[in-house]
């Protein structure tokens, strides 16, 4: 019997071992997502147990409680109706739906809503670019982690055999040049920047003449995280989307919106005013470890139509993941049945 076990175990690890080899979901990645997401799965299935206490069947009082449960875990209202919308349609259907059963239709619904709100699975780094240099322009407000995940996202293209250039376009905030460079220097990539109060988009077109010149792979553009003057963000993001393509005409490429998970319903706001501001392509939720707020990432998702491509689990340069779908949702419900 530990012949078979330590035979199946040693055969498990060979496979997780081969898919991080080939940029799949590795048993490292596994455990730091599920160990990420630990508070937030906590925290739905304690107020779960509650909302279905002395119920044997899923009746309207359930659904009530589970309504509860969703906006209580940050997924949203308008998403969490869809969902409740979803379910009362199988309980019609079923008849009978025993409430042991809940929570693996609640895990079939989140999982099938975010397959039609996201594009297939996201490349992960080691993936081909589409363009050369591939033009990130990173936006989001100050203390969402928006210079910590540029940081991340450098370290993991160059781990992949990148060459990476970061541009420090957030001109507003000295600190935030200071921060960007200690994470270039860290990283081990250049930082391209100018003195505090420089013209954004001036530092964007040295980054790029810079990365084009020296034949870079990926340029991360960093900018400032005001949004108390929508229409002067607007403004200045649109400058620097022009300015770029004097230099490489279809960047950026990625528009990436950074929004602090830990935050719950805060970060919707974000999402709303950034993507009245600018075209967003795609986003990152940081800061989901130690906080209850995953759910977050579920309504995002599914309110904005735009892919969540990162999440942030942690403060170590290899707790950035790109999301996938089912790992995120076998981590907080369970693999599937």
């Amino acid at each position: 019997m530990f012949c078979s076990r330590f035979s199946v175990t040693l055969q498990l690890d060979k496979l997780y071992s081969f898919m991080g080899f080939f940029g799949l979901f590795s048993k490292e990645k596994k455990e730091t997502l599920d160990k990420g997401l630990q508070k937030t799965k906590e925290s739905v299935f304690g107020k779960l147990a509650r909302a279905v206490a002395g119920k044997s069947k899923v009746d309207d009082e359930v659904l009530d409680n589970l309504e509860e449960v969703l906006i209580t875990s940050d997924v949203g209202v308008e998403t969490t109706l869809k969902i409740i919308e979803r379910i009362e349609q199988r309980v019609a259907q079923d008849k009978y739906m025993n409430t042991s059963e809940l929570n693996e239709i609640l895990r079939s619904e989140i999982s099938a809503l975010l397959i039609e709100n996201n594009t297939d699975d996201v490349d992960d780094f080691e993936a081909p670019l589409k363009s050369k240099p591939y033009v990130i322009m990173v936006v989001g407000v100050n203390g969402v982690g928006k210079t910590t995940t540029i940081g991340k996202i450098a370290y993991q293209f160059k781990k992949a055999g990148k060459k990476v250039y970061l541009g420090a376009a957030d001109t507003f905030r000295a600190a935030a040049i200071e921060q960007l460079q200690i994470w270039g220097d860290r990283v081990g990539v250049p930082v391209i920047k100018q003195q505090m109060g420089s013209d954004p988009a001036s530092v964007a077109f040295d980054t790029l003449s810079s990365a084009v010149s020296n034949d870079a792979d990926v340029v991360i553009i960093d900018t400032a995280g005001r949004l108390h003057n929508k229409i002067g963000l607007m403004n200045e993001l649109t400058k620097i989307k022009n300015v770029m393509k004097k230099v490489v005409p279809d960047a950026p490429q990625e528009v990436l919106l950074v929004l602090d998970g830990s935050t719950g319903q805060n970060a919707f706001e974000q999402a709303k005013q950034f993507t009245k501001a600018t075209e967003v392509t795609s986003m990152a939720v940081t800061k989901l470890d130690g906080t209850a707020k995953g759910g977050v990432v579920i309504g995002i998702s599914d309110q904005f139509k735009i892919p969540v491509k990162y999440i942030g689990l942690g403060e170590g340069m290899e707790d950035l993941q790109v999301f996938r779908r089912n790992e995120f949702v076998d981590s907080l419900f369970g693999e599937a049945k």
